[in-house]
């Protein structure tokens, strides 16, 4: 009976200093440490919750997922260069055109007069003013549409992702 005795108080003493070493453990440690200790705690939690979730089959569709990311990523990688295309080659026509109308004011200043040479000159620039003027605007018409094709493309994208997570998680209820 006394060694029973004893065991207890062995035991009790043991668990006193435990509680002691703790106590004086939890005193000295840093903030790093007990924010650690946090996090430990809170990601615990984490697995235990999603432990409780049904995700059977969710890495296939997280890897089909991410194949369609990818997908539109290429689809507005294609759209963007289909229009930066698109504005070099009007941009090219344009000064092709401009080009031309030069060529042919010239010709027309040295077979009429001087005098008459001065007045097609100040209307050729009124025109060519006129015509970048539009020229500018067309083209920022273009690489607008464009951007805005390739960016409704990663809209959509994103609003797949966000409606297949929901889903997920409606699903793991």
């Amino acid at each position: 009976m006394a060694t029973r005795k004893t065991r207890k108080a062995a035991v009790k003493t043991r668990a006193a200093k435990k509680t002691t070493k703790r106590a004086t453990r939890t005193q000295a440690e840093p903030a790093s440490a007990a924010a650690a200790k946090m996090f430990d705690m809170s990601m615990g939690g984490l697995g235990q919750t999603l432990e409780r979730l049904n995700l059977s089959g969710v890495a296939g569709t997280i890897a089909e997922g991410r194949r369609k990311d990818l997908a539109a990523l290429v689809a507005a990688n294609k759209k963007s260069y289909e229009g930066l295309q698109a504005v070099v080659a009007r941009q090219t026509a344009m000064l092709k055109n401009a080009v031309t109308e030069w060529q042919s004011m010239a010709q027309g200043m040295s077979q009429g007069g001087a005098r008459q040479g001065l007045g097609q000159l100040d209307e050729v620039a009124k025109n060519a003013f006129t015509m970048a003027l539009e020229n500018i605007r067309e083209l920022g018409e273009l690489a607008a549409r464009s951007q805005a094709e390739a960016f409704e493309i990663v809209r959509r994208r994103i609003m797949e992702n966000v409606n297949e997570v929901s889903s997920l998680l409606q699903r793991g209820r």
